[in-house]
């Protein structure tokens, strides 16, 4: 039987992650699709093919036939609607960053051990094979311990008006709760440990709200780490580089590798350069999610996961001088 999955909300990236990755998954169902405007909900299941819409995230939630929500709400919504999901019986796909803060994320994960349901924090790109076999290298010793790595996720100003929601504080805005939470989740994913944020430092878009965020860490073990991120950059720059005492990694984009993408492993004097021109990261994180449902098979960006995200995404903003973000307001 297929998964069958409600959407809350009409968000641009629905189509990307679950729309056309459900053409090619027969595995999963869209079942409905909600919006707190029923006509634009209404109108974007009739354009995707989807049973049923609803006017209110609510009723979606009630759906007695929906098994798995996806919440791609803003930031601020995640905690509030991902909780009601899970007490109504649901598996919570979740957006990234998991919620607005820790302790927001910490009640969640409470939530979904209560009801024995999967809470999945949707980082598509840990889901790809670029991300796995840069796993694998880095597990298997081939560059030593570890000494330094930097993590960079820019893109281009142009991409974003003045109003965006990346933008409102209310909404658990900050380049750091979007770009800088891919940055934080592939270090913590290289090292294998938990950091402590040693400095950062931001470039504001308004009083709360970082348009650009620059931090270094340091992990148990040694290892020193940087990330930068930015809404604010001339063009789109993404980059992963790894230094250890034996060798050294470069990934070239190791958030959205679909175009294509290298990673070159410089270790015990020699140099190789591997390609991956695979599909979307959102069709290999479809395919994990049907794996979980069905198969209970292992989850790779669990809600506990998030937690430890939160954590530090929470200390880059105290560091920096800037609150974390704050508790959702009602929807």
């Amino acid at each position: 039987m297929p998964v069958r999955v409600g959407i809350l909300g009409c968000a641009q990236i629905v189509e990307s992650v679950l729309i056309d990755p459900a053409r090619e998954i027969p595995q999963i169902d869209i079942v409905a699709i909600a919006s707190r405007d029923s006509d634009r909900a209404a109108a974007y299941a009739a354009k995707h093919g989807i049973r049923r819409s609803y006017g209110g995230y609510q009723a979606l939630v009630d759906d007695p036939e929906i098994e798995v929500v996806y919440n791609p709400l803003p930031n601020s919504l995640h905690a509030e609607w991902s909780i009601r999901a899970l007490q109504a019986g649901k598996a919570v796909l979740c957006e990234k960053p998991l919620c607005s803060n820790a302790e927001e994320a910490r009640r969640m994960v409470e939530v979904a051990d209560a009801a024995r349901l999967p809470l999945i924090e949707a980082f598509h790109y840990r889901y790809h094979p670029v991300a796995q076999f840069i796993d694998a290298t880095l597990r298997s010793g081939a560059l030593g311990r570890l000494r330094k790595l930097e993590a960079r996720l820019k893109i281009r100003s142009a991409r974003l008006l003045p109003d965006n929601i990346r933008f409102q504080p209310e909404l658990g805005g900050g380049s750091t709760m979007d770009l800088g939470a891919y940055c934080i989740n592939l270090l913590r994913m290289c090292v294998g440990e938990e950091p402590r944020v040693l400095q950062a430092k931001s470039t504001l878009h308004s009083p709360q709200i970082d348009a650009a965020m620059r931090a270094s860490l340091a992990f148990p073990g040694g290892a020193e780490a940087a990330f930068e991120c930015s809404h604010r950059a001339e063009g789109f720059e993404t980059w992963l580089t790894v230094e250890g005492e034996h060798g050294s990694l470069r990934c070239d984009n190791p958030f959205l590798p679909q175009p294509g993408v290298s990673v070159t492993v410089e270790a015990g004097g020699e140099s190789r350069t591997t390609r991956f021109d695979e599909p979307a990261t959102y069709l290999f994180q479809a395919r994990a999610l049907v794996q979980v449902m069905r198969h209970g098979a292992p989850i790779l960006t669990p809600g506990a996961d998030g937690i430890a995200n939160m954590e530090v995404i929470d200390a880059v903003y105290r560091e920096a001088g800037l609150q974390p973000r704050l508790q959702a307001h009602a929807a």
